[in-house]
């Protein structure tokens, strides 16, 4: 699904601080290292993430709350190449994610499938999906539908939408998408579904527990070592 970058004054303004602000504090030996490290995903600018947070705070210094603007800011980023502007955009829709309508899924599914690695997956599918869809519950079937989709960046999404909603997770979904997922071949697949019921049993270990007894047969190795590391 394509999307169309809307126009925003403010995406001008945010965009032309940040290319200018992040660019100059540009450190290529540690952007080589860190290319390397993130397996060629992407360039990088070589910052680190305290340094791009402060750069951000000055990059966003007396500019308003975004309205429409998250789509723009986000997709403009997303088309920059190196990886540090995505970052950005990601910590930019979780500060903002409450002024962000149900609408928004379709742009936040384009950046999860556009040059996909854990690095904003991961981002996108705990503080931003997971933003929405607690704001929507009728989202959840949006969420089914991902649960089964082609692509394993959605599948992973959809696995750790519910990562931080504690004690609010919708617990059948959780072990019904484990289950739906527990005999996917890909490597990032099977430790999401290890990292989503360990992350919930710190809410609920014995539900969890009971759950990897008695479906330890379906679910791989990986992710039912993962999912009992702390109980």
């Amino acid at each position: 699904m394509s999307v169309t970058v809307p126009r925003s004054d403010l995406a001008d303004t945010v965009l032309g601080r940040l290319v200018t602000t992040f660019s100059a504090a540009a450190d290529p030996p540690r952007a080589a290292h860190m290319r390397a490290y993130m397996k060629d995903v992407a360039p990088f600018l070589g910052l680190t993430s305290p340094i791009r947070r402060e750069l951000a705070k000055t990059v966003l210094a007396g500019t308003p709350r975004p309205d429409e603007d998250c789509a723009a800011i986000a997709l403009r980023c997303w088309a920059l190449p190196e990886r540090e502007y995505a970052y950005f955009a990601a910590d930019y829709l979780r500060r903002h994610i409450r002024r962000c309508s149900s609408g928004f899924l379709p742009v936040v599914r384009h950046l999860v499938t556009t040059n996909p690695w854990w690095d904003t997956v991961d981002a996108l599918a705990a503080h931003v999906v997971g933003g929405l869809v607690a704001a929507d519950p009728r989202l959840r079937t949006a969420m089914d539908a991902w649960i089964e989709d082609d692509d394993l960046w959605v599948v992973r999404t959809a696995l750790l939408h519910q990562l931080r909603r504690k004690e609010s997770t919708d617990a059948e979904r959780l072990f019904a998408y484990c289950l739906r997922q527990s005999g996917h071949p890909d490597f990032f697949i099977r430790k999401a579904v290890g990292w989503c019921l360990r992350e919930y049993a710190k809410t609920d270990p014995d539900a969890v527990r009971a759950f990897v007894a008695r479906e330890r047969g379906r679910l791989a190795p990986l992710s039912a070592r993962e999912a009992t590391k702390n109980l």
